[in-house]
């Protein structure tokens, strides 16, 4: 299974003149995807940045609602529906639906949230709750029949979060970031991770990090992180450092250009080292320095920091 985070993949619906507003200035935004993958995290973040949050709205009520938004006092300015699925008509629905607001001159934004089959089998069994599909049968049958459901809107969204390795707090985090950016500029998470834990679920680029010395051979380094302005120093001062960020900044700019001209605004960039503690973490460092720019929104991460 990939997961793309905040990875928005190229529209499939015509963009309207308005961008991502409608005609008289509303975002709108659909939230969806398997139980227990973090519909109610992502809602309650998107509600705390402003956002007018409807929860399990049905299909056919969302175009009112937006309309009905655009004549309140006041006016509502962003819209969020928290939606899942109940029967077997909520896809086709949904997406007779967003054809309709398309029509009418919206840009809606389908953020899907989705997690690992295991991952959500934990979750559901921490919880100790049924999955609403499950019926009497087991619960990996109902995951299994709800993401199948899902499966057209996926292919249809815009932003795409994996949440089987995230917490609440790095969820929200993405949410966030993805939803507090202006319509036209990019955003780009640079990612630092371990090898030794596993590549990334949601990397759309990915770069290794271990063709340079590894820091934590030198007793005095060793304890420190890439954050530290020591092991930043020796890592970038290895032979080969300094050329490979000049070209990949420039090689990066060639691919960020065409994804962006494709409509693709959300990119995760994964660098990685043994533990993702020394090397990928000072890499991770510059690069976001190196490429923030006017059209690009630019965080870092560091997934496995303080994990060992």
């Amino acid at each position: 299974m990939t997961g793309h985070g905040l990875s928005e993949q190229v529209p499939t619906r015509p963009n309207s003149d308005h961008g991502d507003h409608g005609p008289v200035g509303i975002e709108v935004a659909i939230v969806s995807g398997l139980s227990g993958a973090g519909r109610s995290t992502a809602a309650k973040c998107l509600e705390d940045l402003g956002w007018f949050v409807v929860d399990n709205l049905p299909p056919e009520l969302i175009a009112t609602m937006v309309d009905l938004g655009s004549r309140a006092r006041g006016g509502l300015t962003k819209i969020a529906v928290v939606l899942d699925v109940r029967s077997r008509a909520f896809t086709e629905d949904l997406a007779s639906v967003i054809k309709d607001l398309d029509a009418a001159g919206y840009r809606p934004r389908v953020l899907f949230l989705e997690a690992s089959d295991a991952s959500l089998i934990r979750r559901f069994e921490a919880n100790r709750r049924e999955h609403p599909l499950q019926g009497g049968g087991r619960l990996a049958d109902g995951i299994r029949t709800e993401r199948a459901l899902l499966g057209a809107l996926r292919d249809e969204a815009d932003v795409i979060i994996d949440t089987t390795e995230l917490s609440v707090h790095q969820l929200r985090e993405k949410v966030e970031h993805g939803f507090t950016v202006g319509p036209r500029s990019a955003t780009l998470t640079v990612l630092s991770f371990g090898y030794k834990y596993g590549l990334p679920l949601d990397a759309d680029l990915v770069i290794d990090m271990r063709f340079l010395p590894n820091p934590f051979w030198i007793p005095e380094l060793r304890d420190l992180t890439g954050k530290d302005e020591p092991v930043s120093a020796y890592v970038l001062s290895q032979e080969g450092a300094g050329e490979f960020l000049e070209r990949y900044v420039e090689l990066f700019g060639l691919i960020s250009g065409g994804y962006q001209r494709e409509g693709k605004r959300y990119l995760t960039l994964a660098v990685g080292c043994t533990g993702g503690k020394h090397r990928s973490v000072a890499v991770a460092e510059e690069l976001g320095t190196r490429l923030a720019g006017d059209n690009l929104s630019v965080q870092v991460v560091h997934r496995d920091l303080g994990r060992e």
